[in-house]
């Protein structure tokens, strides 16, 4: 059985993007933990939601009938086809990981909290993100890190927001040998 082309293209972008990141793992640049204030807000990503993409996604991690099939999907509680929670978790942290390869990372994160799904996610939707620092403490038993909470919103096109959690980020100090850039 041949391998549609849009597979076959799927799969070429996912080794595109490995190959970019194994290449850039020696250059990569962290943030460091100074650098984050209280109310510090960051605005970020656009990423087009397409009918495609939900129903594979659904097929695969979140097989309900409001994920996978567009006509009853129209007697749903959604009124139509929607994105898993889920998926909107995973492009959201495909935004995310774009904005680090452009702004820095972190060592890492102990995880989320708070997790709100707010409102459905349709095809055609335009999603971006909106960080706000909320809390910075040193790390008492590692004094080389320090953890940033952040709260996170996801807002379609409109300007709705469609989904909000707390996340946490690991970041290492100046005073642990990482340099600002200027």
């Amino acid at each position: 059985m041949p391998i549609k082309l849009d597979k076959f293209r799927k799969l070429e972008e996912v080794q595109i993007r490995k190959t970019r990141m194994a290449d850039a793992a020696s250059e990569l640049k962290y943030i460091p933990f100074e650098s984050f204030k209280i109310g510090q807000k960051q605005n970020f990503g656009a990423y087009e939601v397409t009918e495609e993409e939900i129903i594979e996604f659904a097929t695969k991690y979140d097989a309900q009938f409001f994920h996978l099939d567009h006509e009853a999907a129209k007697d749903s509680l959604f009124g139509g086809l929607c994105a898993s929670g889920w998926h909107t978790c995973a492009m959201t942290m495909s935004m995310m990981v774009e904005n680090m390869d452009l702004h820095g990372r972190s060592l890492g994160s102990p995880g989320i909290d708070c997790l709100r799904w707010l409102r459905p996610v349709y095809p055609g939707d335009i999603l971006s993100v909106q960080m706000e620092v909320l809390d910075t403490v040193p790390s008492k038993s590692r004094p080389n890190i320090g953890v940033v909470t952040n709260k996170v919103s996801v807002s379609n096109h409109k300007g709705v927001v469609v989904m909000e959690f707390t996340s946490k980020g690991i970041f290492k100090k100046l005073a642990a040998g990482l340099k600002l850039e200027s």
